[in-house]
């Protein structure tokens, strides 16, 4: 769960960090994660703006399993990149910085998903099969839908999925198991083969990275209650 802190920490506002419109160049997309988080604690935006895109999708479709909604989904992901930017001395780099940034998306979905939610909506589509798709995973009940999609849909490791949910990959075994003993395995084989699932639509990738680089450098930042995995 995300909750105000006590203290806060910006990234300064006269800092000497340069705005860039589209995609990172290759040479920072293509750095692996820890290079990119120590430019990043540096106040380079470029590795900022690499990380975000390099894990959007994954946190929308994680967000959005939990929530059923793409609107709420796409601010749960932007909060949490607020929160993990705004102070990446919380990361250990024992850990992935995706299942990190995994768990902490999860678990504020959750905190905001009410009680008593329907089951959630597929993110809509105009291609009839990948609607179809999208409604037999939303009509998964949700302990079982967040580990099929990051299992099948993104196509994680177990170990990963369970560092990113915080459970036991014996856990992550079981509900997937689970998951699958619902549907059928033609169903199953479909959604493998199909593209883009669940799609975080490019508008919305381009908004998120707008918006987080537009707000880290003004206002006060969230903390992070949890703890990496």
């Amino acid at each position: 769960m995300l909750e105000p802190g006590t203290q806060t920490r910006t990234l300064d506002p006269h800092s000497t960090l340069t705005r860039r419109a589209g995609t990172p160049s290759s040479g920072t997309e293509n750095l692996p994660d820890l290079l990119l988080i120590e430019r990043a604690r540096a106040g380079d935006e470029q590795a900022i703006e690499a990380l975000v895109r390099r894990y959007g999708r994954r946190l929308f479709r994680v967000a959005h399993s939990v929530l059923g909604d793409e609107d709420r989904a796409e601010a749960v992901v932007q909060e949490v990149y607020l929160v993990a930017f705004g102070d990446l001395s919380r990361y250990e780099p024992t850990g992935k910085f995706a299942a990190w940034l995994t768990r902490l998306v999860y678990q504020q979905s959750r905190s905001l998903r009410g009680a008593a939610r329907p089951v959630a909506a597929a993110v809509e589509s105009e291609d009839p099969e990948r609607r179809e798709l999208e409604h037999v995973i939303a009509a998964l009940p949700e302990v079982f839908r967040t580990v099929f999609v990051l299992r099948v849909v993104e196509g994680i490791s177990g170990i990963e999925t369970a560092a990113s949910l915080g459970v036991h990959e014996t856990t992550v075994r079981t509900r997937l198991y689970r998951a699958h003993r619902r549907l059928d395995a033609e169903t199953v084989r479909r959604i493998r083969a199909a593209q883009a699932l669940i799609e975080f639509a490019p508008v919305r990738a381009e908004r998120l990275v707008s918006r987080v680089l537009a707000q880290l450098p003004h206002g006060s930042i969230l903390t992070i209650s949890a703890s990496a995995p």
